[in-house]
């Protein structure tokens, strides 16, 4: 009777052990770990992982077969999910040793680019999908997908719409305002004659303007200067007598008299007139400049201003979500 190590070196025992190992049998040493935390190498890692996928592939090759019955179907599509969990344990315990990064959540598409049913969680593979349940389950994937492209398509048509469609643009001809203050007026006329026919006013009377508010006008800072009257020129520093020579106010006056120039405004001038009088007689001292050149600018009110900011708001946000078009 041969001994332990011959029968080791015959072809019979080594095609056995091919066998074996090419179906994840093994001796009780060679065999994979059932935890895989248990394993500290990562080349044993990368070992066991790769073994699992072969048997993964022969079992997704097995159950293409037309001649299974359901049941050996339903057994080979549980043992597939339960290597792909093992699987799923050695490949983070790979990243934990600090090997590479297996686990990649990358989608599963079908032919229209959309996400197959079943790719999370628990899968189904080859006449798995076709078991009687899971058809079915399948179809109602299908239907709900269907449905919800339908509901987004017909939404889709609402999106990206212009400025014109949100009403930005009414306001720009000016013909929306001009049909509100038409409208105002009528009802304002309506509402004025209801009254005066219940209180019994006569009516003869014509119907009074719609009370709007007024205008706010900005402050000129010119204004308190103007009023006040003109700058007083500078003195001259007085000399060794002491005496303060005022040579330049008396030079004003004779001046101002000389061209003409009108008088300094009374009390009871306008600011308008004030800075007209005021321009003219800075004018009489340069005379190449004219009066009207020499006005101060006239500053924009309040409501100007806002709806020149306004319109630029509007200006920025149309070119920021639909461009320069």
């Amino acid at each position: 009777m041969a001994r332990n190590e011959e029968k080791a070196q015959s072809m019979l025992y080594r095609f056995r052990e091919a066998q074996a190992a090419e179906l994840g049998l093994g001796t009780r040493s060679d065999r994979r770990p059932r935890m895989a935390s248990a394993c500290k190498s990562l080349r044993e890692c990368e070992r066991w992982r790769g073994e699992i996928l072969r048997e993964i592939s022969r079992k997704v090759s097995k159950i293409q077969d037309a001649g299974l019955t359901d049941y050996e179907v339903r057994d080979l599509n549980d043992e597939i999910n339960r290597l792909l969990r093992e699987k799923r344990h050695w490949e983070n315990q790979i990243v934990a040793l600090g090997g590479a990064n297996y686990r990649r959540n990358v989608a599963m598409l079908d032919d229209d680019g959309k996400e197959v049913p079943g790719t999370k969680g628990y899968k189904y593979f080859g006449r798995a999908k076709e078991l009687p349940g899971v058809k079915e389950l399948f179809m109602s994937k299908k239907t709900e997908e269907d449905e919800e492209n339908k509901v987004q398509n017909y939404y889709k048509k609402f999106q990206n719409q212009g400025p014109a469609y949100f009403g930005d643009l009414d306001e720009a001809d000016g013909k929306l305002l001009e049909y509100e203050m038409h409208a105002e007026e009528e009802e304002w006329e309506d509402a004025y004659n209801h009254l005066r026919t219940v209180l019994g006013l006569p009516t003869d009377e014509p119907v009074p303007p719609i009370p709007r508010p007024a205008k706010q006008h900005a402050a000129v800072s010119i204004t308190d200067a103007s009023q006040a009257g003109p700058p007083e020129p500078k003195r001259k520093a007085p000399d060794e007598d002491g005496d303060v020579e005022m040579a330049a106010d008396s030079e004003v006056v004779k001046r101002a008299k000389t061209d003409g120039a009108p008088p300094p405004p009374t009390s009871g001038a306008s600011t308008e007139e004030a800075m007209l009088a005021h321009a003219k007689r800075t004018a009489a001292y340069i005379p190449i400049l004219s009066p009207e050149i020499l006005m101060p600018p006239k500053l924009p009110t309040r409501e100007e201003m806002e709806a020149y900011l306004l319109e630029l708001r509007k200006k920025a946000l149309v070119e920021e979500y639909f461009g320069n078009e």
